[in-house]
């Protein structure tokens, strides 16, 4: 099941009447690919969110019934790398409906170089659409990169962002 933007944040500000107290969440992947309008739907909900308001999220997410997946990542960590402590003020705030929710979208650039660890096929399309939606140079990558922890076989990240240079530009 794909989900729209609309869809997405309907289903947000479903959660958003449950909580009990302010949350900042960041959309991270597809989520955050199809809230910048560089994709018209994701097939899974994908967010990283500060330690403080984690639990607070998951309360809420265990009593909405929502029948998709979401995947929701601790303070920076998105799949298997935990991106630099600036990636919060990096974000881009989402105007919305919410009171307590406060919807962030990860940078393009920080979807990239999440997106470099695992770089199956969606994941290739998704970093080449954000490399031309959003003109981000190979420069801009490696530097990154070089910020980003790879939780996993560190190997692995560099050659999968070598292959991205050398096949993207």
């Amino acid at each position: 099941m794909s989900l729209s933007k609309q869809q997405l944040l309907d289903f947000l500000e479903e959660l958003d009447k449950e909580l009990e107290r302010e949350i900042t969440v960041v959309a991270v992947g597809g989520t955050a690919m199809t809230l910048h309008n560089a994709k018209a739907s994701t097939i899974d909900v994908d967010f990283t969110i500060p330690a403080q308001d984690y639990s607070e999220f998951d309360r809420v997410l265990k009593i909405i019934p929502h029948g998709f997946k979401v995947d929701a990542w601790n303070n920076g960590m998105v799949f298997s790398q935990d991106l630099p402590d600036d990636y919060l003020e990096k974000s881009k705030p989402v105007r919305t409906k919410m009171k307590k929710m406060k919807l962030r979208i990860l940078d393009p650039l920080d979807i990239i170089v999440t997106k470099i660890g695992r770089l199956h096929g969606r994941d290739k399309e998704d970093i080449a659409t954000c490399i031309k939606k959003f003109r981000i140079t190979p420069e801009q990558i490696k530097k990154r990169a070089k910020q980003v922890v790879y939780v996993g076989r560190e190997e692995n990240y560099e050659i999968n962002l070598n292959h991205v240079i050398k096949n993207f530009f």
